[in-house]
């Protein structure tokens, strides 16, 4: 279903707009997919016309039922979760949740910054998309057994790192869109200002031949979209020696915009929409990322630096001594890949989830604040030095992990549907699975190692803590 206006023509850059008005819409099949980046070619399998969105129901029930909007991740350059299947998950939840999906721009179409942009389109699109969908949700979801005053937004990567801006947007202001939130392996990504983006406008404007225009927006969003797609490069970052992971990402707009501040600094402030919230990660965040061939401490510094370029001398010194070199030879792979992994990981995505329970800790009374980690790895993936990798857990949440994780899969989908039902995992938790205590003053976190007879609370390691505690000091001053 259509949940905003094609983002065509004058559309293209700007904020979502209502779907025109008709009397049936086919629903028979999912929409396309939003176009990624990098790209040198049109992909035909995805389509500038993608904002669609997908709900699932119970068969025979008419609710209400609470709400689970997904937010699929994709480093805000691409989508990678598309179209779930909800089916074991309603049937977790005993058919009481419905289970909302949907497609947001990314990549130039929905996060290209620049002064044009400020001034004839609108910043962060891509995030103005998924807000779009949360307002179709408080419209619509009643006709499907849904119930609008009980919305649980979640996301794992780039989607719990939206779930973050959505909780922090326009300051943290509570506009009665949802009411609990999950973010699965949280990404804390470089942020630039307008200013810092312009480079990327820049450089999309000289390669599809706009240059010359009088009005290079306009000239844009005239092009057939197959010339933005052949030339829609990752470019590196002023200041950096190659290419980050991910190119495009939300800009910090600066008061009144979506984005006021780096998420740090909201968190950090207590500007975020108070609600009950469950966050975490898994183990080994950063091997699937991480240049195979790093064999130096300068390699891996080039390679931080290249994804946070405002990373100083002094910060890179303090970062290599928290991470001494793996020394551990693993296949194909520098001798200080597997150290540069566990850097990037923690850095992105793990201590961001530490961060904010704290946040959350310390601005609300604390009393509805989960941390979880995930470290089911299989035989292969501990061989290669992979490990537990990047959003392991989402298979396991919608009913399909691999072997190792089966056994869990019922034990996390209880959790999962518990909170989104009660926003408590606890309430209808899996019988004989343990409480999952909240946060506190222990720093306890549910931990799900490969023996699902040993799912318990841990607290967590010290040292990681000290590592995450400076990450959050240097935070607002690497752009995260």
């Amino acid at each position: 279903m259509r949940y905003a206006a094609p983002p065509l023509g004058e559309l293209r850059f700007k904020a979502p707009q209502d779907p025109p008005k008709s009397a049936k819409q086919m629903a028979h099949q999912h929409g396309a997919l939003c176009h990624f980046t990098p790209s040198t070619k049109l992909d035909p399998t995805h389509n500038e016309d993608c904002l669609f969105i997908d709900v699932s129901a119970p068969a025979n029930s008419t609710g209400p039922h609470p709400v689970y909007f997904f937010i699929q991740g994709g480093g805000l350059n691409t989508l990678s979760n598309a179209n779930p299947d909800p089916q074991k998950l309603i049937q977790a939840a005993d058919d009481n949740i419905v289970v909302v999906s949907f497609n947001y721009r990314v990549g130039p179409w929905g996060f290209l910054a620049s002064k044009e942009v400020k001034a004839g389109g609108n910043l962060n699109a891509g995030l103005l998309d998924q807000r779009k969908a949360l307002e179709w949700v408080q419209k619509y979801i009643h006709l499907f057994g849904g119930d609008p005053k009980h919305v649980t937004i979640d996301g794992d990567s780039a989607g719990a790192a939206s779930v973050d801006l959505q909780l922090t947007a326009y300051g943290g202001r509570d506009d009665g869109l949802f009411h609990a939130a999950i973010g699965q392996s949280n990404s804390y990504g470089a942020q630039m200002t307008v200013e810092e983006s312009q480079y990327q406008y820049d450089g999309l404007v000289e390669r599809t031949g706009c240059s010359k225009a009088k009005d290079t927006l306009d000239c844009l969003r005239k092009l057939d979209v197959e010339v933005i797609a052949k030339n829609n490069i990752n470019l590196v970052t002023p200041g950096a020696k190659s290419t980050p992971v991910f190119m495009y990402s939300n800009v910090v707009e600066g008061p009144g915009g979506f984005t006021e501040e780096y998420t740090y600094g909201a968190f950090a402030a207590g500007k975020f929409v108070k609600v009950p919230v469950m966050f975490g990660s898994v183990t080994n965040e950063g091997t699937i990322f991480t240049p195979s061939n790093l064999e130096t401490v300068e390699d891996m510094n080039n390679f931080l630096k290249d994804n946070w370029v405002k990373l100083t001398t002094g910060q890179l010194k303090q970062i290599d001594d928290f991470y001494p070199q793996d020394k551990t030879k693993y296949p194909n792979k520098g001798a200080y890949w597997k150290t540069a992994a566990t850097a990037y990981g923690e850095f992105r995505y793990n201590c961001p989830a530490v961060f904010m329970n704290k946040m959350v800790h310390n601005h609300t009374k604390g009393d509805a604040n989960w941390h979880y980690q995930w470290d089911v790895v299989n035989e292969n993936n501990e061989k290669s030095g992979f490990g537990v990798t990047h959003v392991a857990e989402v298979s396991s949440i919608w009913g399909g992990g691999t072997a190792q994780e089966q056994p869990l899969d019922p034990i996390i989908e209880g959790y999962w549907t518990s909170f989104v039902r009660s926003k408590d995992p606890n309430t209808y938790r899996k019988s004989g699975s343990p409480e999952w205590k909240v946060w506190g003053t222990t720093r306890s976190r549910l931990h799900f190692p490969n023996d699902p007879t040993k799912v318990g609370m841990v607290n967590i390691d010290p040292s990681q803590e000290t590592r995450c505690d400076y990450y959050s000091v240097i935070g607002n001053l690497v752009g995260n």
